[in-house]
């Protein structure tokens, strides 16, 4: 259904709820699917009608779409079926048990098999998890609650939940305006028409009583619909004004330029020539627009609106209109879609390319070669089948003598430069980097790993903003575009300048040069939403346009070079795909399914002549270019940006996607894992050195965010693959593995150079080539593995030493202590997702620290209070959860500098912190063994409970309790000295426990693994024990003998802090208290840290029991 077929059903149902057709109302939302009425819905949830809320939401979604409504109607039908027991009212429990709960049996037979328990009890309250169930009204409203939350997380009631803002009566008030238009284009209007009815166009009667013409014969109404179909808004005579003069299309303006510079066609269509002035009075409109979007439907405030591209001034809805689909009109776009097999939709490689990936291309010819730019200015370049990075650099100007002043004063200024764009030459031969400092560097590609220096431009003053090759006059040129509102063309052999293209009052964003019927043209972007046209003849811009959205635009050509495309993003975060219609100059179509704000600047590309994708709100989507509706939205298995910015091939058998944490996904279908199996076999075949071989599984784990202990957050995909011959045989009798010589695994102490008292906070770089540690004393210890013929990819590794880093300036990372003992104090930092930087504290204000020369950026939120805790946004580097030691967690934006919100709810100091980006929560955990949930969208506090102190332990006035998310954004590991804990976040429930017995020696520190399968913790009689996460059962003990020395192994030295490898899962690494670091491996025979332990009889999703005597480490 067209958009305004939608708008249409809006409207009617306006018109039926101001009629008072209520029921007729709700029917209409249930069967458009357009409106999702909440307060309806809750109506009859609260009366209990079920069968009707379940009709109800039959328009929206099935039980089995996805979790959320699969959880929506589990609940309804619990609730029914627990109203039936609590009436005791058995033969309907059992007619609701077997006719609406056995479906959910398929998917957790356990659960199923508890509820059909609930039969034999007197009351089922008896149940400990039902034993706080009310009466029924207090009941209803619970379960209303938890069904809203729900309803607004599932993705298929998005948009759906708000009714646009209309003026009273706006259905009336358009047929009023159409019967004035009708009646103006009568023969001969009388003052006062009678109107009487409504299925025929109005015409006033002549003098002599005669009629007027039939609409048939008048060449101003056009032709009648056609026999059973509802006519299209818009196609009647009475909406359409005098026909104006076709504007001359593409091939006009581009054969017969102007000889005026800059002509003026603002406000008009985007007609590519000179408009009449017909034209710019009734500019077309294009079938979906913003400017008559809902939130005033009033002519007025339309006709003084300005204008996006095409839009019309009058206060109609247009005559130009794409006609709406309607039953007995055929069936346009109203079929559902399924993900066609030839989309890239399957996660086939999974790269880890160090820094935010900005921009991506795939090589021409050699189509899974991947070019990457990032936001410090490095360069990329990888084999994606063998998954192999040929080549790594960082940006430096080649020749800084030649470089203007402005541009080495901006260098002195900020020496962070970012890539905005990367791209191929037409032949593969050159690649092309525009960077946000006034240069331009090009390359010349030999193969392999021969890439060389070709040409550095100092081409715009500020950021070149977008770069591409084009081949005016058969000469292979560049042409760019920057901050300083001009289009450039070079040559791109020689560098020199061919044309400057001036006119853009804005800093130009984005270029699409292009030819057509042999003429060479470019089209041009600017942040305040104009799009111009150009030819390489220095004349001036040959249209003036707005394009929807006004703010970020960019533009492209299908595969074939027929059909053109454009992609923006407002201010606002409203986000528009459109097709153009090049020879009337107008909007051909606008594609729905953005989300209502998006988290960013929405990036686009075409495939196949077929297809358009765009990234937006964590996810991939397409649309076919035949149809405006969203074909399929793909998550890439989880862990994309907010906004990925996306390539394909030339094929389209490969897409690459940027991924949180510096990933980059590259999705395929069945011709590119074609592809990149035959790559990765010829690799494979060659003697040539890998150079950085990362080894992911084939179909790798989801991409998500893990917000460490230590207040890092890091991708946690790019592990080696688990091994998974772990049988459950019976005849094999499962025993603990016992680590008790140092010859039974590989340990490392790394070497020291300065003497540290003991090691309070320790994690590894998100490279995974160094680890950092923050000491007692408030000094920071860097150390770095270096590639060697021994260590071929430079991660780190227990089998060689790696070197303490210090830059040769000789200063150290040294926390500010004014006024403070850091003896005393409570150490915390943060590592940025890049490496670059670090946030930390020692009791006194927080220092931002460069990581490659060590040196203080900035100081800030001087005690008290004092910070105790850090956590970056996941989404967003500028902003920090600091949990501080007076109980407070203050929301802080860097680049403001301002607290933005102070979270209030525990009583002593904050001790952890960590991000879900699935579920949009920070979980915060304080010396108080309180556990507390916050929204971050709004950042209140939804939940808040009491950690369970196990029977008869005593722990001290500040105990420490840490929090980290799971794999899944969804769980989140609790470490308290007294237990290990896995909790479900929603409902803040404890899954799982691992309480330590009386005896036994505390917890001191505990980490998932990368990929959340294992759960390392250290123990304060210096054993250090690995838990399968998946049931917190021990499958290995790591005893002191192992790794202290004899004449430390009775002393008190024990680990303070542990942390895991971000790539390599088995791979650990522990702070002593005598200020020594360990890295810790498997033997290399062994892969692994021992055999998982079988499952336990009728385990399930409970709290578990006191752990055996072979669970707890020994003593």
């Amino acid at each position: 259904m067209s958009s305004l077929s939608r708008e249409l059903v809006f409207l009617i149902l306006q018109f039926l709820d101001e009629e008072k057709f209520k029921e007729t109302v709700h029917k209409l939302e249930q069967e458009s699917g357009f409106f999702f009425n909440m307060k309806y819905f809750e109506d009859e949830v609260h009366n209990g009608n079920w069968d009707e809320v379940e009709k109800y939401l039959s328009g929206f979604t099935k039980v089995d779409d996805n979790r959320y409504s699969m959880k929506i109607f589990f609940e309804i039908r619990k609730q029914k079926y627990l109203e039936a027991l609590d009436k005791h009212d058995r033969p309907k429990a059992v007619e609701i048990l077997v006719k609406d709960l056995k479906v959910f049996s398929t998917f957790n037979e356990e659960l199923f098999k508890e509820i059909t328990q609930l039969l034999t009890l007197e009351n089922f309250r008896e149940n400990e998890q039902l034993s706080k169930y009310g009466d029924t009204k207090s009941a209803r409203s619970i379960m209303l609650v938890e069904l809203k939350k729900l309803i607004e997380a599932n993705p298929l009631f998005r948009d759906k939940l708000q009714f646009p803002t209309l003026r009273n009566s706006r259905l009336r008030t358009l047929i009023n305006q159409s019967l004035n238009w009708q009646h103006q284009l009568c023969k001969n209007p009388r003052p006062n028409p009678d109107i009487k009815t409504l299925f025929v166009d109005h015409s006033c009667r002549l003098p002599n009583d005669a009629r007027a013409p039939s609409p048939v014969n008048n060449p101003l109404l056009g032709s009648l619909p056609k026999a059973g179909g509802f006519p299209p808004l818009g196609a009647h005579g009475p909406f359409q004004p005098t026909p104006s003069p076709v504007p001359t299309p593409l091939a006009g303006w581009m054969s017969s330029p102007s000889s005026v510079p800059h002509p003026a066609v603002s406000g008009g269509a985007i007609a590519l020539g000179a408009p009449s002035i017909q034209a710019l009075k009734h500019p077309r409109t294009p079938p979906s627009n913003s400017a008559v979007d809902y939130p005033s439907g009033d002519s007025e405030h339309v006709s003084k609106r300005t204008r996006p591209m095409g839009i019309s001034d009058e206060v109609n809805l247009g005559v130009n209109m794409l006609p709406m689909t309607f039953p007995g009109q055929g069936h346009g776009h109203t079929q559902t879609f399924k993900a066609p097999d030839d989309l890239p939709k399957t996660v086939a490689r999974t790269l880890s390319q160090g820094s935010s990936p900005m921009s991506m291309d795939f090589h021409p010819i050699k189509q899974a070669l991947l070019l990457v730019g990032t936001n410090v200015g490095d360069i990329g370049l990888w084999e994606v089948g063998s998954r192999e990075r040929l080549v790594q650099k960082t940006f430096k100007v080649w020749d800084l003598s030649k470089c203007s002043m402005p541009l080495q004063a901006a260098l002195v200024k900020e020496p962070v430069v970012s890539v905005n764009r990367v791209i191929w030459s037409p032949d593969g031969s050159l690649f092309g980097v525009a960077y946000s400092r006034h240069i331009v560097q090009l390359y010349s590609y030999h193969g392999g790993e021969d890439m060389r220096q070709h040409l550095e431009i100092d081409a715009h003053v500020g950021g070149v903003n977008d770069i591409a090759f084009s081949t005016p006059n058969k000469q292979l040129c560049v042409t760019t575009c920057g901050d300083d509102k001009t289009i450039k063309v070079w040559d791109a052999a020689t560098g020199v300048k061919r044309h400057t293209f001036e006119g853009h009052e804005a800093p130009v964003y984005s270029i699409c040069p292009h030819y057509k019927e042999n003429i060479q043209f470019i089209f041009s972007t600017a942040l305040d939403g104009k799009i111009k046209a150009w030819l390489y003849d220095n004349m001036g811009s040959r249209v003036d346009y707005e394009a929807p959205g006004r703010w970020c635009t960019t533009m492209a050509y299908s595969a074939d070079g027929t059909r053109l495309f454009s992609c923006g993003t407002s201010k606002d975060g409203d986000s528009y795909i459109v097709e153009w219609n090049e020879s009337e100059g107008a909007v051909k179509r606008t594609y729905q399914g953005f989300h209502k704000r998006s988290l960013g600047v929405v990036q686009f590309d075409t495939t196949k002549n077929r297809y358009l994708a765009a990234g937006d709100d964590f996810s991939i989507k397409f649309w076919d270019m035949d149809n405006i509706q969203l074909l399929t939205a793909i998550d890439a298995d989880g862990g994309l940006q907010a906004s990925p910015r996306i390539r394909f091939n030339k094929e389209g058998s490969l897409l690459a996607v940027s991924a949180n944490d510096n990933m980059i996904k590259v999705m395929a279908n069945t011709d590119g894992l074609r592809l990149l199996h035959t790559v990765e076999n010829l690799s494979s075949e060659s003697s040539k050195p890998a150079i950085n071989n990362i080894a992911v599984a084939e179909r790798p784990a989801s991409v998500v965010s893990i917000p460490g202990m230590n207040g890092d957050s890091r991708n946690m995909v790019d592990v080696k693959p688990v091994i998974t011959e772990e049988s459950n045989d019976k005849s094999k009798i499962w025993k603990l593995t016992e680590v008790g010589e140092p010859s039974q695994c590989r340990s490392l102490r790394l070497p020291e150079n300065m003497r540290v008292t003991k090691i309070s906070r320790l994690i590894f770089t998100n490279s995974g080539n160094a680890i950092l540690a923050l000491a007692s004393n408030a000094i920071h210890l860097l150390w770095k593995w270096q590639r060697n013929d021994r260590n071929a990819t430079g991660k780190a590794t227990a089998s060689l030493p790696p070197q303490q880093w210090q830059p040769a300036s000789g200063i150290l990372m040294t926390n500010d202590v004014t006024e403070t003992n850091p003896e005393e104090a409570v150490p915390c930092f943060a590592l940025s997702k890049n490496d670059s930087y670090v946030m930390s504290a020692s009791g006194g204000k927080i220092s931002l620290f460069n990581m490659m020369t060590f040196k203080t950026m900035a100081t800030f939120m001087p005690p008290p209070p004092a910070a105790t805790f850090l956590a970056f946004h996941p989404q967003d580097n500028n902003i920090i959860a600091i949990g501080m030691d007076d109980s407070t967690i203050q929301i802080y934006n860097v680049r403001v500098d301002e607290v933005k919100s102070k979270l209030k709810g525990h009583s002593k100091r904050i001790t952890g912190l960590a991000f879900s980006n699935v579920l949009n929560v920070l979980v915060s955990s304080g010396a108080d063994a309180q556990l507390c949930v916050w929204n971050t969208d709004g950042w209140e506090k939804q939940k808040s409970k009491v950690l369970q102190i196990p029977q008869g332990r005593s722990t001290g006035a500040l105990s420490d309790t840490r929090v980290q998310f799971h794999q899944d954004q969804v769980h989140f590991l609790v470490v308290h000295e007294t237990q290990l804990a896995i909790y479900e976040t929603t409902k803040l429930e404890c899954m799982k426990q691992w309480p330590v017995r009386e005896s036994s020696a505390p917890i001191t520190h505990a980490t998932f693994s990368c990929d959340s399968q294992l759960i390392y913790a250290s123990f304060m009689d210096a054993t250090i024990c690995v838990f399968s996460s998946a049931n917190l059962r021990l499958r290995c003990r790591i005893n002191p003998s192992a790794y202290l020395p004899a004449s430390l192994s009775n002393s008190n030295v024990h680990p303070l802090v542990i942390a895991a490898h971000p790539q390599e899962s088995n791979m650990l690494a522990v702070g002593l208290s005598d200020g020594g670091v360990h890295i810790f491996e498997p033997l290399e025979s062994e892969g692994k840290w021992g055999v998982a332990p079988p499952p336990e009889n009728g385990s399930a999703s409970a709290v578990a029991s006191t752990p055996s005597a072979s669970d707890q480490p020994q003593r």
